[in-house]
């Protein structure tokens, strides 16, 4: 069997800082480490309960985090961005999803660096009227290759707002209970192993039982983006596809899941090109 495995860094447990999460950051080395250690753990468990094949998809920023150096001989890991499908590339063909190191969406009070895939352009995401998590645009990507999420492990705030109302079946492992945007309370490791693997452990019994489903949204696909500012608004509608609500809002109707997943992932990009044209203009 095989098994796909998203990773984020702000959702891991002990990152509560700016300087752990880009390439110069003082602490950057620190929140390598650290997601590399909680990703093999799962990596770990997921090949002692029938998974003799993993993919993992390294989905923070620039998407080159985790450590390579000791990846298992039965580990495959997707890297650099951009790249299509952006955090759930190279999910085709898998049993059974894990996301790890998740964090909640733009707006949510007292939870470490909330946001929604890009936190210097957009506020808030819709599908079909509901308030988008990254947790939530990746399942629905994900249903469409009919590989169910069986466990999300991330920020406990994310599990109680998102997870549990959208995939109640999926397995939990809190990293952090955050204290504000820049501080969390986590277990040890030597805790969160324990949890993490037992998890791990039911997640893979009830796949194998079928007691997991797909999340997917009805179709088609209407996705409504509030940017931070009008000029990435300006950008978005360029694009014949995308309509002008306002002066941050824009929306636009998609076919399926991940043809809409393919916009917005390009209207981001557009978004980044824009944000450093402004910058250079200064």
């Amino acid at each position: 069997m095989k098994a796909f495995i998203s990773v984020d860094l702000e959702g891991m447990p002990y990152i509560v800082i700016p300087g752990q999460l880009n390439l110069k950051g003082p602490l950057y080395e620190e929140a390598r480490t650290i997601a590399t250690k909680i990703t093999l753990i799962a990596c770990d468990e997921l090949n002692k309960n029938g998974f003799d094949n993993v993919v993992i998809a390294d989905s923070h920023g620039p998407m080159v985090n985790l450590l390579v150096d000791d990846l298992p001989e039965y580990v495959d890991i997707v890297r650099g961005f951009p790249r299509p499908l952006s955090m759930v590339s190279c999910a085709e063909g898998c049993q059974a999803a894990l996301l790890l190191g998740y964090h909640a969406k733009f707006g949510t009070a007292k939870s470490t660096f909330d946001h929604t895939y890009s936190g210097r352009s957009i506020n808030r995401v819709t599908v079909n009227g509901d308030l988008a998590s990254e947790f939530l645009l990746n399942a629905y990507a994900l249903g469409e290759f009919d590989v169910p999420v069986v466990l999300v492990a991330g920020e406990a705030q994310l599990l109680k707002d998102d997870v549990e109302r959208y995939a109640p079946w999926a397995e939990v492992v809190i990293l952090k209970r955050s204290l504000s945007r820049l501080s969390a309370i986590s277990s040890s490791l030597t805790r969160i192993e324990k949890e993490l693997r037992t998890a791990v452990k039911k997640a893979a019994n009830k796949q194998k039982t079928g007691k997991m489903e797909l999340l997917a949204p009805k179709k088609p696909v209407l996705i409504q983006i509030d940017f931070l500012a009008s000029h990435f608004a300006d950008a978005a509608e360029l694009l014949p596809s995308v309509r002008r609500i306002d002066g941050l809002k824009v929306e636009y109707e998609a076919s399926s899941m991940t043809e809409a997943y393919k916009i917005f992932e390009l209207l981001g990009l557009a978004s980044s090109g824009v944000s450093a044209l402004y910058e250079s203009l200064r």
